[in-house]
C-alpha cells in the first residue's frame, strides 16, 4: 500500500483522542498501522513517553518493545527534549531493566544508556550517567553467563566512559572491567566459564577503544608484557574477528608508543636486578618480534574451506596496513563519506574510534554524524551546509588545527616512521 493510499487520519485519531483508557497494548497493535513514525514529530515524542511508561509494565515482553522502540528513536534522531525531560527516570528504568537479566531486555537497555550518553555529550550528564551505571554493569557482567548480554554491556560500558570519563582513573577503572572478562584472575567473584569468540572480540574491541582515550601508560613492565603476549595468542585464534581485533590492539599500542616505555619504565624498575632487568627487556622484543612475524603471516593468508571472503580480505588489509606500519610508521589512512562531506582518519587512534561507534550507532550513524556535536568535536567534522559555507565558523576554523589536518597528518606519520626506526634499533641492538 503507497503512502497516499493509507488512511491519512488513522494515526493523529489515535493520538488525538480524548479517551484515555487506550492501552499500552493497543498502542503497539496500531503502531504498525503508523507511516514512517520516525518522520512525525508529535508522534515520536507520544511513542517515546508511551515507551517510557511501558517501562514500568511488569511483562518482559512489553517493556523489550518499549526498549526497542526507544533504541529506534534515538538512532533516527537527536532526542534533546525527550532526555531534558525524562533523563534520570529513563536511566534508572534502563538499569533496573539490566538486573532482570533478561538476555534481550538487559541487551536492550544498555544500548539505550550509551545512547543516552552520546545524546547528552560531554558534561554532568555523562559523568552522572557513568557513575550511576558503573557498578550495576560491573555486576551483571559478573553474574552473567550469556554472550549477548556481556557484549552489550560492555558496548555500553565503552561508550559511556568513552563520553563520561573525565579522568584517566575512571577509564582505566572501566578497561579493567571489561579485561576481567577474559582475565577472570584479575577479579573475584567472575562466574568461571569460557569466553566464546564474540566476548573475546567485544572485549579486546571495546578495551582498545578506550585505549584510544589514554594519554599515557601507567601499568607496570609486567601487566604490559602479560596484555601483548595475550594479544599475540590471540593473533593464533581460528575466529577472524578475534584476530583482527588483536591486531587492532597491538597496531594502537605501537602507535602510542607503549611498547617503547616498556624500555623506560623496565630500566627504571628498582624491582630487579640488572641482570632480570635485562631478560626483561630481551623477552619483550623478542615477542615484539613474534607479533610482527604473525602480523606478515596474516596479511597473505590464503582462505580455507568455508571462509567468508569479505572477511578475509578484511583481515588481509589490516594486516597490510600494520605491516606498512612496522616497516614505515605510516598509518592507514580512510575517508568516509556523510552527507557531502568527509570524515578522515590518519591514525589508527581515529580509525578505531570512527569504526567502534558505527558499529555501536548502525543505522543512526549518518544521523548522529550530521546532527551530533560530540561527534563533531571527537573527529573534528563540519556537516555540509545546505546552500554552501558563507563564512567560516569557529569548528571549521578548529578543523585546520585538528588532527586531520595536512601539517598534522605529516608530523604524525614522521614522528610514527622515527618511532618504529627506533624501536627496530633496540632490537637488534639487544638482540646482537
Amino acid at each position: 500500500m503507497s503512502k497516499k493510499a493509507q488512511p491519512k487520519n488513522a494515526p493523529m485519531d489515535l493520538f488525538d483522542s480524548d479517551d484515555d483508557t487506550c492501552s499500552l497494548s493497543s498502542f503497539y497493535t496500531m503502531r504498525s498501522e503508523i507511516p514512517r513514525m520516525d518522520e512525525v514529530h508529535v508522534q515520536k515524542d507520544v511513542m517515546l513517553d508511551q515507551s517510557l511508561d511501558a517501562l514500568y509494565e511488569k511483562r518482559s515482553s512489553t517493556r523489550e518493545q518499549a526498549l526497542a522502540s526507544i533504541v529506534d528513536a534515538f538512532k533516527s534522531d537527536l532526542q534533546h527534549e525527550f532526555v531534558e525531560k525524562n533523563f534520570a527516570t529513563l536511566l534508572d528504568r534502563c538499569l533496573h531493566c539490566i538486573k532482570k537479566r533478561s538476555t534481550k531486555e538487559s541487551s536492550l537497555a544498555s544500548h539505550v544508556i550509551g545512547l543516552l550518553a552520546l545524546t547528552v555529550g560531554l558534561g554532568d550528564q555523562a559523568q552522572e550517567i557513568l557513575e550511576e551505571s558503573v557498578t550495576p554493569l560491573s555486576q551483571a557482567l559478573k553474574s552473567s553467563r550469556e554472550a549477548l548480554i556481556i557484549t552489550s554491556i560492555l558496548e555500553c560500558l565503552a561508550v559511556i566512559t568513552f563520553v563520561g570519563g573525565a579522568n584517566a582513573e575512571q577509564t582505566e577503572r572501566s578497561m579493567q572491567i571489561i579485561w576481567q572478562m577474559i582475565d577472570p584472575k584479575l577479579v573475584s567473584n567472575v562466574v568461571a566459564t569460557k569466553p566464546s569468540p564474540a566476548v573475546i572480540t567485544t572485549v579486546v574491541s571495546s578495551w582498545t577503544f578506550l585505549l584510544t582515550t589514554v594519554d599515557r601508560w601507567t601499568l607496570g613492565p609486567k601487566i604490559l608484557q602479560e596484555t601483548v603476549t595475550y594479544l599475540s595468542t590471540l593473533l593464533e585464534k581460528d575466529d577472524r574477528s578475534v584476530r583482527i581485533a588483536a591486531g587492532e590492539a597491538l597496531a594502537l599500542m605501537f602507535e602510542l608508543g607503549i611498547l617503547e616505555k616498556f624500555d623506560a619504565e623496565a630500566k627504571g624498575s628498582d624491582n630487579g636486578s640488572v641482570k632480570e632487568e635485562s631478560e626483561a627487556l630481551i623477552n619483550m622484543h623478542r615477542l615484539i618480534s613474534k607479533v610482527t612475524d604473525q602480523v606478515r603471516d596474516l596479511a597473505v593468508e590464503a582462505g580455507g574451506k568455508g571462509c567468508a571472503k569479505k572477511d578475509l580480505n578484511t583481515q588481509r588489509s589490516l594486516f597490510k596496513d600494520l605491516v606498512q606500519f612496522l616497516e614505515g610508521g605510516v598509518a592507514p589512512e580512510t575517508s568516509t563519506r556523510v552527507g557531502g562531506a568527509s570524515i578522515e582518519t590518519s591514525t589508527w587512534c581515529q580509525m578505531i574510534q570512527l569504526n567502534f561507534l558505527k558499529h555501536f550507532l548502525g543505522g543512526g550513524f549518518i544521523k548522529h554524524m550530521q546532527e551530533n556535536e560530540f561527534l563533531h568535536d571527537v573527529f573534528s567534522f563540519t556537516p555540509k551546509k545546505i546552500g554552501g559555507h558563507s563564512t567560516m565558523t569557529n569548528e571549521e576554523k578548529r578543523l585546520f588545527q585538528s588532527p586531520n589536518s595536512a601539517v598534522s597528518k605529516a608530523r604524525t606519520k614522521l614522528m610514527n616512521k622515527e618511532r618504529m626506526i627506533s624501536l627496530t634499533r633496540k632490537f637488534y641492538s639487544i638482540s646482537s
